[in-house]
This record gives C-alpha cells, structure tokens and sequence, in this order.
C-alpha cells in the first residue's frame, strides 16, 4: 500500500461520496480511479458500459487493460 497525497478539497469530496455510496472513503478513490483508468483507456465507453468491465475483472491490471 502507497500514500497518494491529495488535496483537502478532494478529500472532503470523497468522504461525501463514499458516505453516499456506503463504500470506505480508500474504497470510493479507488472506485473513482479505476473508473478514471478504463475511462482514458476507453473514451468510447459510457459509464454503464465501464462499470459493467468492472464487475466482470474488479481489479484489473494496466496491463491487463492495454491488451484489450
């Protein structure tokens, strides 16, 4: 496990989202940033269709990812 530093702000925005959610504030920026991940790496997608990868592979590897 690393330490991402992030803004105050943004902490504040996860804590309200992840109570929201019913999900861990680490759980929602991990939510947020694989969905991020695939949303670069698929800009085709919509959101429904990036969840749908997710739950198919729930924690995909870049390289998985980039084979694809």
């Amino acid at each position: 496990m690393g330490i991402v530093k992030i803004s105050d702000a943004l902490h504040d925005e996860i804590r309200l989202a992840s109570t929201v959610m019913s999900r861990s504030i680490n759980a929602q920026a991990e939510f947020w940033v694989r969905i991020g991940m695939l949303a670069e790496l698929n800009p085709d997608l919509t959101y429904s269709q990036l969840c749908k990868m997710l739950l198919r592979n729930p924690a995909p590897s870049l390289e998985t990812l980039t084979r694809e």
